[in-house]
Formats: C-alpha cells, structure tokens, sequence
C-alpha cells in the first residue's frame, strides 16, 4: 500500500475502463483498512480534499467524483474534483511528478483521495430448479398406458439456470498532499454493483463510516 501519490495519480492515463455490469445480489463492503501511526488521533475534517477516480470512464469517473465531493460537502470538507480541475487535454501524455504534484497543491487541498480498481471477477454458477408433485387417486394408472402416461406428467419440473457475478475490488488511498505520504487506505469489495448510479450512491457512505470508525474523520 506504501505508494506515491505520483504513481497512484497517474493510473488516470495508464488504466482501462471500469464497467459496473448489472447482476443480482448486490452488496458493497470493504474488507480491510489501514491508517498511518502518525494520521492516528489527527482527523482531516475541515481541510480540502482533491478527489481522483482512476479510471478512463468518464461517466464513471465523473459519477463517483460527484458522489464523494456531495459526501465531504456534507461533513464541511470542500472538496476539489479531478473531473472539474483538469482537462480532458492534460491527461493525453503522462504529466510529470512536479507537474502533477504542484497542479494539486495549487488547489490548497490538504489530501488527495484516490479510487481505483485493483481486480475484476466473474463467476458462473447453477441455480437449481424445483420439482412439483400432483397425485392423483391411488391405482388410477392402471387403466393402461394412456393413463399412466397422463399420471405421470403430473410431476411438473421447474429447470434451473445460470447467472454470472460480478465482483470488482477497488481501493481507496487518501495521502498527504505536502509530504507525499501515504496516510490511509482501504480495500473493498462489490459484488453484482449494477449502475454506475448504485455504486456512486453506496460506496461514499462505507467509506466515510470506515474513516470514522477509523481516526480519519470525526464523529458528527
């Protein structure tokens, strides 16, 4: 998790698309968190925030930024969004570490979050069908084999079926923008997240809840 805002930042021109593909069973959790011994007890509130969704989806990216920067709002942390600072024509070559990095403190953001993608699943599994059963009368079969044979389809099968789950594990990292430094992050997991709508209204509220949870937010 020890990396560079630089090389983390820098995903936005090197990474592929994001599709949240709609399946059933949706659940969004995350599934493990880390805080820098020295962000411990020092809560971030009511510093800015620069905001980065590491993807080339713009509608992804755009979605999600808004989604976070409404959250922070929320909690009096002004937020700057990656899809408002830049533009589309400061992505076509990969910007320097000083470029990338002074174009951020510009802004007067005191950290940056990023959300990336990390690996992408699928799974096909069976779903099972269920068997009925309508007796008839006891020994109505016997007349022959008309009447077994219309005794018998009474037994109605219900066949099974396949689907396939999604499962994308992203990652989010917040670092300090003066030393660089890494200072909280957190892996998560959702499984069938469906729209791209779903996902951006779900996946702020987990977060804040584990940075609270953590140290890196106060309690309200």
């Amino acid at each position: 998790m020890k990396r560079t805002a630089y090389r983390i930042l820098c995903l936005l021109v090197a990474s592929g698309n994001i599709s949240l593909i709609t399946a059933c069973s949706p659940s969004t959790r995350i599934t493990g968190s880390w805080i820098a011994p020295e962000a411990k007890g020092k809560p971030i509130s009511g510093k800015s925030v620069f905001i980065a969704s590491l993807s080339r989806n713009i509608e992804l990216r755009t979605t999600l930024e808004d989604a976070l920067a409404e959250a922070a709002a929320a909690r009096n942390i002004p937020a700057i969004k990656s899809t408002s600072h830049f533009n589309p024509e400061f992505y076509q070559t990969t910007p320097s570490r000083e470029i990338l990095v002074s174009e951020i403190r510009k802004t007067g953001a005191g950290s940056i979050l990023t959300v990336a993608l990390i690996n992408k699943e699928s799974e096909t599994r069976y779903v099972p069908g269920s068997a009925t059963y309508s007796p008839f009368t006891a020994y109505r079969w016997y007349g022959g084999f008309y009447s077994y044979f219309n005794y018998w389809r009474t037994a109605f099968y219900d066949p099974g079926y396949y689907v396939t789950d999604k499962t994308y594990f992203m990652e989010t990292n917040v670092y300090d923008v003066q030393s660089d430094r890494l200072i909280w992050s957190a892996q998560s997991e959702s499984v069938n997240p469906g729209t791209i709508e779903n996902f951006a209204r779900v996946y702020p509220k987990i977060l804040i809840d584990r940075m609270i949870r953590d140290g890196l937010l106060p309690q309200q």
